[in-house]
């Protein structure tokens, strides 16, 4: 039976910003970074590169790309990626020399540390997939969780290239017996006086699928890794939640048991509203099938419209996609534009249509290879994670 919930739906006008995001202070593993409003908001040292007009400041943080900036290309550009770091990201130093950055490896029979230069000798993939934090969409949900409201911004498509997790572990002998997780630790300082289990970010995933997807990334959209986003080195999860997708990764470890650490033993884990976070509650690891409208986002004159948008399976390929004029008392078949990029890929869509003059409530629900079906609504979870409900997820225009 459906929710009753309150619609964050934007209606869009002619000349209206677009979707600016609502702004919010975030509590991040322990650490607090200042909120700001978007209207005078310059971006972040850290990413001051960014294309301004494409993105949403939230924090020093946290930065959305707008919804209207989605293009139809396929790759997210890095100048328009959103930004959600758990700690502050280490200096400039680095990435000073990418190619000494070491990386230790344990839990297989030769355990060692390894260089980014070594690595990018071992051998090299290209993998196409959705990069999307677990918050993405928590600005749809109505009990509103603490944290950065995103709404469909804290998401993109990237091209990511490195070594698999599983030639490494080739090279070093194989994994040692009994070990069932694979525990990634980033290098990001730890606040002197602070017990670093408490803020450490520290994931830990299934060893079956860091065997079968996971890469250390040095490479994005044919770049090196900014720093921002990881650089020199970055765990690659395809169709993992971003969380697991460690940045400046210094211990790849194959281990017994999940970490210990609070980001993993108790953060971000879907539990109803209210209830603390514990190890038993579901991990937030394989996304879900998911797609949203990138325009029209404004209202437009009578006649035809190209309806697009974005869609994907999360950890399965996405098969088709529908899109609603109606608020989905009614459904047509879209296509899909561009190349297929690959299984965890996005696959930006289109759908002609002639609108006559009203007020139209469009959404898209898309559907994965193996037949699961975008969920209308979203049932509440207390930290507000991803929120992939067809029906919040429309927008309002006005054809006149």
């Amino acid at each position: 039976m459906m929710q009753t919930q309150r619609i964050h739906r934007r209606h869009f006008l002619v000349g209206a910003a677009g979707t600016a995001g609502a702004v919010a202070t975030v509590g991040a593993t322990g650490i607090s970074f200042p909120a700001f409003a978007q209207d005078a908001t310059p971006l972040p040292d850290v990413v001051s590169w960014k294309d301004p007009d494409a993105v949403i400041v939230h924090t020093e943080n946290t930065v959305e790309t707008e919804r209207g900036a989605i293009g139809t290309s396929g790759i997210t550009s890095s100048d328009q990626l959103y930004l959600r770091n758990n700690l502050p990201p280490p200096g400039e130093e680095v990435v000073a020399n990418r190619d000494a950055w070491e990386v230790s490896i344990e839990g297989v029979r030769n355990p060692r540390s390894i260089t980014v230069g070594e690595l990018k000798g071992l051998g090299i993939e290209t993998v196409a997939t959705v990069l999307q934090c677990s918050g993405n969409g928590r600005g749809y949900f109505d009990h509103e969780a603490s944290g950065t409201q995103w709404m469909v911004g804290a998401a993109g498509n990237l091209l990511w290239s490195g070594v698999p997790v599983r030639t490494i572990v080739e090279e070093l002998g194989g994994i040692e017996d009994g070990r069932v997780f694979m525990t990634s630790t980033g290098g990001e300082t730890v606040p002197q006086g602070v017990d670093p289990k408490t803020i450490v970010v520290e994931r830990s995933i299934p060893v079956e699928a860091a065997m079968e997807n996971a890469i250390l990334a040095w490479e994005m959209n044919g770049e090196p890794v900014p720093r921002a986003h990881g650089g020199p080195l970055r765990v690659v999860v395809p169709g993992y939640y971003g969380i697991n997708h460690v940045k400046y990764v210094k211990k790849v470890a194959f281990t017994e048991t999940e970490s210990d650490a609070a980001i993993q033993r108790t953060g971000y884990r879907v539990r109803p509203v209210g209830v603390e976070g514990a190890p038993d509650q579901p991990s937030m690891w394989e996304m879900k099938v998911k797609s949203w409208v990138t325009h029209p986002l404004m209202d437009v004159e009578t006649g035809r419209v190209q309806i697009h948008g974005v869609a994907f399976g999360g950890i399965n390929a996405v098969k088709s996609v529908e899109v609603s004029t109606d608020g989905g008392q009614t459904w047509q078949e879209a296509r899909f534009l561009g190349p297929d990029l690959g299984r965890f890929a996005w696959r930006p869509f289109v759908l002609p249509a002639d609108l006559q003059p009203g007020t139209y409530v469009i959404t898209s629900r898309a559907t994965d290879s193996e037949g699961r079906v975008q969920e209308e609504v979203t049932e509440p979870n207390h930290r507000g994670y991803d929120y992939s409900g067809w029906r919040a997820l429309a927008v309002d225009v006005t054809v006149g």
